[in-house]
């Protein structure tokens, strides 16, 4: 059972197209790895699952639900954290996690939860703005994970985090499908973080769906190719490299 599926999922911006004929399976249970150069199509196809944007054509299904027929109801199913997680500094980090609480008319218990999946339970009365950036995250994901929603989106979750916390959010966010039934989609610019956590990769480039599969099947595509297939990132370039030249792009 796919959690996530799209046909043909297109967003454009005038004269731009930044998702095109987008065709993605996210699958029950697993952490997907969404990756692509800068300004491939992730961030705008993760807010198009959110309703932060309006798709241009095509469409999408979230846990058998169709957009936009049942919009509320997918929003309710996912968690989500979109670029750099924002709180009030001058709060806790349990205070912040309330508010948030509050507007999803969940109960208290659901605060002491989400801060002990992600290890911060000892740094709940601490304000926000004390927090190290890797506990800010850590907050960020807390957030997401708040009445422990079958869906979270993430995009750049260890985003400017060193390589202690990047480790820790990577080994958190790993451990989540088996510890409460979720499904991950994931967005990283850090391939060697991906390939230590996926289980699904989709390679983006422009827009378009390069390749969806496992990294076993990616691997062989490769060799089958001829491409490196040593890591992933070498694999990623090879695709984006032969793409662009497909589209009589220099680099």
């Amino acid at each position: 059972m796919n959690m996530i599926e799209t046909k043909n999922l297109t967003k454009s911006y005038g004269d731009f197209t930044a998702v095109s004929n987008l065709n993605l399976h996210v699958p029950k249970g697993c952490v997907y790895g969404f990756v692509g150069p800068n300004g491939a199509g992730k961030s705008t196809t993760m807010k198009m699952f959110l309703g932060l944007t309006q798709p241009s054509g095509g469409a999408f299904v979230i846990d058998r639900m169709s957009y936009p027929h049942s919009r509320l109801r997918i929003l309710r199913e996912i968690g989500s954290m979109i670029e750099s997680p924002a709180f009030y500094g001058n709060l806790t980090g349990e205070e912040n996690l309330d508010i948030i609480r509050g507007i999803l008319g969940l109960s208290k218990s659901d605060v002491d939860d989400a801060l002990d999946l992600v290890g911060l339970t000892p740094f709940r009365k601490r304000l926000a703005r004390k927090y190290s950036l890797g506990m800010k995250q850590r907050l960020g994901l807390a957030g997401a994970l708040i009445g422990r929603p079958p869906i979270l989106i993430l995009d750049e979750p260890t985003n400017g985090l060193d390589p202690v916390g990047i480790h820790e959010i990577r080994t958190l966010i790993r451990s989540l499908p088996d510890r409460y039934d979720c499904t991950v989609l994931v967005s990283s610019h850090l391939l060697s973080e991906i390939e230590l956590m996926a289980d699904q990769i989709g390679v983006l480039n422009h827009g378009h769906l390069l390749f969806e599969g496992t990294l076993e099947e990616l691997r062989a595509k490769a060799a089958f190719e001829g491409h490196p297939d040593d890591n992933l990132e070498e694999m990623f370039l090879s695709l984006i490299e032969e793409d662009n030249l497909k589209r009589g792009e220099v680099r």
